[in-house]
């Protein structure tokens, strides 16, 4: 069986930002025993990942370790037309990815102790993003 769900995120600021909790609640109840949940992110100046759950300052390192990879401003971007983040913020997405699959484990999502869902907003000023969850049971 398969069921999608949209999932949209109110607008953040720039930086990795804890969203498993957000799916959680999007989810249905209980989730199945086994299966696979996909999350795709519909933008393509954002990104998802799975990092550490615990402590901040990895979400806040994770966001300088990207912005001193991609700089803004380099003289080589032709696309500036929407802003000095607007190109680095897509060469960003295509770093880190779209989607994610998560399994599903004994009806909870299989994830370790220490990891959870981000999303890495790679833009200073956006609107609110839109996710899919495809559940896979």
């Amino acid at each position: 069986m398969i069921e999608q769900i949209q999932l949209r995120l109110p607008a953040m600021r720039r930086g990795c930002h804890l969203i498993t909790s957000d799916i959680l609640r999007a989810l249905p109840s209980p989730l199945p025993a086994a299966g696979l949940l996909n999350v795709f992110v519909r933008h393509t100046s954002c990104a998802l990942t799975i990092n550490e759950n615990a402590d901040p300052d990895v979400r806040t390192d994770m966001a300088r370790i990207f912005d001193h990879l991609v700089r803004e401003g380099e003289p080589f971007y032709n696309h500036t037309m929407e802003g000095p983040d607007d190109m680095p913020a897509h060469a960003k997405s295509t770093l880190v990815g779209a989607s994610l699959t998560i399994p599903i484990v004994g009806g909870r999502l299989g994830l370790g102790t220490w990891q959870g869902i981000y999303l890495c907003e790679f833009r200073d000023y956006v609107g609110p993003r839109s996710l899919v969850l495809t559940l896979y049971s």
